[in-house]
């Protein structure tokens, strides 16, 4: 049986945005009302964790009642003919949800809640998380989500998944958002290369690129269709 080629494919709010979620990169810095640096920062947790956790509350519950759309059932799909990695940013589990089975989320998940001291002590977490709740090491609990002004502790192992690819797709992202963005700068020299979103960001390799300017739900059924028929 002949190895299926590596697709890796990194996901942006675009994707989310097509199920209902609002995207950070729509919000002229305001995220339903609430002030990013007042919500999303080690500063932030320190000075109101109550509103930190309000903020995030809302976003869990936002998740819980958003389905998975078409594109990520055409990247789920694909996994009938390629080995399938998504690299996301996104703090859902819509790909999973899908049925896409190896995925790395670059900034944390919203469905997961760590210890504030220990990042490798994580639990899941469906309800409402509110101030004062101890995980076992006795620190509070926090969001599993990677802040402004933290490092991306995934972002190595998402290098290593980018320079392994075969073929590399870049979906629903502005490619503005570092280091996430610059993950296109390991991508190997020659592959097929594929990006697809409503507004077509910046990118300097244009060798083996092809763009598909579409939201997420239309330009991913369409990508997958061609990457089908092109190779199988």
């Amino acid at each position: 049986m002949m190895k299926k080629k590596k697709l890796v494919v990194l996901t942006g709010a675009g994707i989310s945005a097509e199920s209902g979620l609002k995207t950070f990169r729509d919000s002229d810095g305001l995220w339903e009302g609430y002030d990013i640096k007042e919500v999303a920062t080690p500063g932030a947790w320190r000075k109101n964790p109550g509103l930190v956790l309000d903020f995030y509350n809302q976003r869990r519950k936002n998740v819980l009642e958003a389905q998975p759309n078409k594109g990520h059932f055409a990247l789920a799909e694909l996994q009938q003919y390629f080995e399938v990695v998504i690299i996301t940013q996104n703090i859902d589990d819509l790909h999973e949800r899908a049925g896409s089975t190896n995925i790395l989320h670059l900034h944390g998940e919203i469905l997961k809640k760590r210890s504030d001291n220990n990042p490798g002590l994580v639990e899941m977490v469906t309800t409402d998380m509110l101030p004062g709740e101890l995980s076992p090491d006795g620190s509070p609990w926090r969001p599993d989500i990677v802040w402004f002004e933290e490092p991306v502790p995934r972002i190595a192992q998402a290098i290593q998944l980018v320079k392994q690819a075969d073929l590399f797709v870049v979906a629903g992202t502005s490619l503005v958002v570092y280091p996430a963005a610059g993950l296109i700068d390991y991508v190997p020299r020659g592959i097929p290369m594929f990006i697809v979103d409503k507004k077509i960001p910046y990118t300097s390799s244009t060798v083996h690129l092809e763009m598909i300017e579409d939201n997420a739900t239309t330009g991913l059924t369409e990508l997958a269709q061609r990457l089908r028929s092109r190779y199988f």
